[in-house]
Protein backbone atom coordinates (compact mmCIF):
# COMPACT_ATOMS: atom_id res chain seq x y z
CA UNK A 1 0.00 0.00 0.00
CA UNK A 2 1.49 3.02 -0.75
CA UNK A 3 0.72 6.29 1.11
CA UNK A 4 -0.71 9.73 -0.22
CA UNK A 5 1.16 12.88 0.52
CA UNK A 6 -1.44 14.54 2.64
CA UNK A 7 -1.54 14.83 6.72
CA UNK A 8 -3.45 11.90 6.54
CA UNK A 9 -1.30 9.86 4.98
CA UNK A 10 1.68 10.72 7.09
CA UNK A 11 -0.85 9.88 10.22
CA UNK A 12 -1.32 6.32 8.51
CA UNK A 13 2.66 6.31 7.91
CA UNK A 14 2.83 6.72 11.62
CA UNK A 15 0.10 4.23 13.09
CA UNK A 16 1.07 1.58 10.86
CA UNK A 17 4.35 1.88 11.95
CA UNK A 18 3.75 1.67 15.35
CA UNK A 19 1.76 -1.07 15.12
CA UNK A 20 4.61 -3.26 13.39
CA UNK A 21 7.12 -1.89 15.99
CA UNK A 22 4.50 -3.22 18.95
CA UNK A 23 4.50 -6.80 16.97
CA UNK A 24 8.19 -6.81 16.98
CA UNK A 25 8.08 -6.47 20.23
CA UNK A 26 10.10 -3.06 19.93
CA UNK A 27 9.75 0.58 22.37
CA UNK A 28 8.12 2.83 20.76
CA UNK A 29 9.88 5.77 21.57
CA UNK A 30 12.04 7.31 20.01
CA UNK A 31 11.14 5.68 17.31
CA UNK A 32 7.50 7.15 16.97
CA UNK A 33 8.30 10.51 16.76
CA UNK A 34 11.49 9.65 14.16
CA UNK A 35 8.99 7.98 11.68
CA UNK A 36 6.19 10.78 12.40
CA UNK A 37 8.74 13.51 11.31
CA UNK A 38 9.99 11.77 8.18
CA UNK A 39 6.51 10.60 7.40
CA UNK A 40 5.64 14.31 7.75
CA UNK A 41 8.21 15.69 5.31
CA UNK A 42 7.94 13.02 2.53
CA UNK A 43 4.20 14.02 2.56
CA UNK A 44 5.21 18.08 3.04
CA UNK A 45 8.33 18.76 1.51
CA UNK A 46 8.74 15.60 -1.22
CA UNK A 47 5.03 16.07 -2.01
CA UNK A 48 4.35 16.07 -6.51
CA UNK A 49 0.76 15.71 -6.95
CA UNK A 50 -0.29 11.89 -8.01
CA UNK A 51 2.83 10.46 -6.90
CA UNK A 52 3.12 8.53 -3.43
CA UNK A 53 5.52 8.19 -0.39
CA UNK A 54 6.82 5.09 1.23
CA UNK A 55 7.54 4.11 4.72
CA UNK A 56 9.63 1.32 5.35
CA UNK A 57 11.11 -0.19 8.38
CA UNK A 58 13.41 -2.51 9.23
CA UNK A 59 16.17 -4.33 11.57
CA UNK A 60 19.53 -5.40 10.54
CA UNK A 61 22.14 -6.42 12.76
CA UNK A 62 21.36 -4.19 15.78
CA UNK A 63 20.29 -1.64 13.96
CA UNK A 64 16.14 -0.41 13.45
CA UNK A 65 16.17 1.48 10.49
CA UNK A 66 13.51 3.94 9.28
CA UNK A 67 13.28 5.06 5.61
CA UNK A 68 10.98 7.09 3.91
CA UNK A 69 11.02 7.36 0.06
CA UNK A 70 9.53 10.25 -1.83
CA UNK A 71 9.28 11.56 -5.54
CA UNK A 72 11.28 14.80 -4.72
CA UNK A 73 15.21 13.70 -5.22
CA UNK A 74 15.75 17.70 -5.96
CA UNK A 75 14.63 18.30 -2.77
CA UNK A 76 17.19 16.89 0.04
CA UNK A 77 16.50 17.63 3.36
CA UNK A 78 18.89 20.09 5.08
CA UNK A 79 19.12 21.02 9.28
CA UNK A 80 18.00 24.60 9.82
CA UNK A 81 17.52 26.38 12.99
CA UNK A 82 14.09 28.43 12.54
CA UNK A 83 13.67 31.50 14.36
CA UNK A 84 11.83 31.24 17.61
CA UNK A 85 8.55 32.54 16.44
CA UNK A 86 8.49 30.22 13.29
CA UNK A 87 5.81 27.33 13.33
CA UNK A 88 7.27 24.93 11.58
CA UNK A 89 11.02 24.03 10.79
CA UNK A 90 12.05 21.92 13.74
CA UNK A 91 11.51 18.13 11.99
CA UNK A 92 14.77 17.21 11.40
CA UNK A 93 16.34 18.94 14.47
CA UNK A 94 14.05 16.40 16.50
CA UNK A 95 15.34 13.85 14.24
CA UNK A 96 19.10 14.62 14.54
CA UNK A 97 18.48 14.89 18.54
CA UNK A 98 17.16 11.05 18.26
CA UNK A 99 18.85 9.39 15.81
CA UNK A 100 21.92 7.58 16.14
CA UNK A 101 22.23 8.48 12.18
CA UNK A 102 20.32 9.95 9.66
CA UNK A 103 20.79 10.79 5.90
CA UNK A 104 19.35 10.70 3.01
CA UNK A 105 20.26 9.27 -0.93
CA UNK A 106 18.89 8.84 -4.03
CA UNK A 107 16.72 6.06 -4.98
CA UNK A 108 15.64 4.91 -8.41
CA UNK A 109 14.76 8.22 -10.21
CA UNK A 110 13.01 10.31 -9.44
CA UNK A 111 13.05 9.08 -5.74
CA UNK A 112 14.79 10.19 -2.82
CA UNK A 113 15.21 8.16 0.65
CA UNK A 114 15.75 9.90 3.87
CA UNK A 115 17.10 7.19 6.74
CA UNK A 116 17.01 7.41 10.47
CA UNK A 117 18.88 4.91 12.55
CA UNK A 118 18.64 3.66 15.90
CA UNK A 119 20.83 1.13 17.57
CA UNK A 120 18.96 -1.92 19.67
CA UNK A 121 20.20 -3.27 22.41
CA UNK A 122 19.31 -6.24 24.73
CA UNK A 123 18.10 -4.98 27.53
CA UNK A 124 19.78 -6.24 31.27
CA UNK A 125 17.49 -7.78 33.60
CA UNK A 126 16.81 -4.70 35.87
CA UNK A 127 15.44 -2.81 33.08
CA UNK A 128 12.91 -5.70 30.94
CA UNK A 129 10.15 -4.60 33.11
CA UNK A 130 7.89 -4.76 30.00
CA UNK A 131 9.14 -8.27 28.58
CA UNK A 132 10.62 -6.37 25.45
CA UNK A 133 13.28 -8.76 23.49
CA UNK A 134 15.06 -5.69 23.06
CA UNK A 135 15.31 -2.20 23.73
CA UNK A 136 16.11 1.23 21.76
CA UNK A 137 19.99 2.25 23.11
CA UNK A 138 20.26 6.01 24.66
CA UNK A 139 23.85 5.03 25.17
CA UNK A 140 25.94 7.86 24.00
CA UNK A 141 25.97 8.91 20.26
CA UNK A 142 27.01 7.05 17.20
CA UNK A 143 28.69 9.26 14.74
CA UNK A 144 26.43 10.72 12.70
CA UNK A 145 26.29 10.55 9.43
CA UNK A 146 24.44 12.33 6.45
CA UNK A 147 26.53 12.07 3.22
CA UNK A 148 27.22 8.75 3.37
CA UNK A 149 26.10 5.79 0.69
CA UNK A 150 22.59 4.44 1.43
CA UNK A 151 23.96 1.33 4.10
CA UNK A 152 21.01 -0.77 3.27
CA UNK A 153 21.99 -1.53 -0.15
CA UNK A 154 23.91 -4.61 -1.32
CA UNK A 155 26.66 -3.84 -3.27
CA UNK A 156 28.92 -6.08 -5.01
CA UNK A 157 26.01 -8.69 -4.70
CA UNK A 158 26.36 -8.74 -0.82
CA UNK A 159 23.04 -8.64 1.08
CA UNK A 160 23.35 -7.47 4.68
CA UNK A 161 22.59 -10.14 7.65
CA UNK A 162 19.23 -9.75 8.60
CA UNK A 163 17.57 -10.33 12.03
CA UNK A 164 14.39 -9.40 11.38
CA UNK A 165 12.14 -9.17 8.60
CA UNK A 166 11.40 -6.00 6.97
CA UNK A 167 7.95 -4.13 6.91
CA UNK A 168 6.92 -1.59 4.52
CA UNK A 169 3.86 0.79 4.16
CA UNK A 170 3.93 0.08 0.43
CA UNK A 171 3.71 -2.79 -2.13
CA UNK A 172 7.43 -2.90 -2.53
CA UNK A 173 9.81 -5.68 -1.00
CA UNK A 174 12.46 -4.08 1.60
CA UNK A 175 15.00 -3.30 0.01
CA UNK A 176 17.20 -5.79 1.88
CA UNK A 177 15.11 -8.64 -0.32
CA UNK A 178 16.75 -10.14 -3.28
CA UNK A 179 14.46 -9.87 -6.77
Amino acid sequence: MLLSPTPRGARLARLLATEQLRSWGLPLSPADQIIAELANNAATHGRVPGRNFRLTLYVVGDTLRIEATDTRDDRRPRLRHPAEEAESGRGLLLVDALADRWGSASGPRPRKIVWAELRLREPKPEESRSGAANALSQEPRGERNRTKPHPSRPQSGLTPAVSSPGWSASSHPPPYATP
